[in-house]
């Protein structure tokens, strides 16, 4: 681990490597695990508005689980989430024609209906953002669903930074990205 501005940073992200591999794992992170995909407060302020402009991308369950729920639920432990649907898969997950789970949040931004992209826990996957106190720790999540996207980030020689350039960039900044690289590059 390094210190990087207010970041502590696993040295995983320059060491690993990872493409997200769509046609093996099908977009399994959006539909496996036990929660909701992690929401910054800002952004489920940014969910309530944009909520109308997603909705038509929803599938109809999606819908329901939104309007039963709300646009975000908040866990046990008080953090702010994306709703589950039937405790599985995220509310805002829609399937393309090969049955791949995407994001409607993100087809609606692609679309150009709104501005924002999606959650930046989201973006960032498969890194990790942990806030404390004084610091954020950033870390390599390690999922079985993805070794199909580290057996092709691995072929294609792409670290886990670079694969999420730019949302690093989204949360951090330009030059903490770049710092970064610099570390990247001596650590190389």
């Amino acid at each position: 681990m390094f210190q990087l501005g207010k970041t502590i940073v696993s040295e995983d992200i320059i060491k690993k490597d990872f493409m997200c591999n769509l046609s093996a794992c099908k977009g399994a992170c959006c539909i496996d695990g036990d929660a909701g995909a992690p929401l910054e407060a800002e952004e489920a302020e940014i969910l309530k508005s944009i909520y109308p402009k997603v909705k038509p991308f929803l599938r109809k369950e999606s819908i329901r689980a939104i309007e039963s729920q709300g646009v975000y639920v908040t866990s046990e432990d008080g953090d702010l989430e994306t709703p589950l649907i039937n405790g599985a898969d995220c509310a805002y997950v829609i399937f393309d024609e090969k049955k791949v789970a995407l994001c409607a949040i993100e087809e609606a931004y692609n679309q150009g209906e709104i501005s924002w992209k999606k959650p930046v826990s989201c973006h960032l996957y498969p890194v990790r953002i942990q806030d404390y106190t004084e610091f954020s720790a950033v870390n390599y999540h390690k999922w079985e669903i993805c070794d199909d996207a580290c057996t092709l980030g691995k072929e294609l020689q792409i670290p886990v930074y670079k694969f999420v350039r730019e949302a690093l960039i989204r949360k951090f900044g330009e030059d903490w990205y770049l710092e970064l690289e610099k570390i990247a590059n001596k650590l190389s």
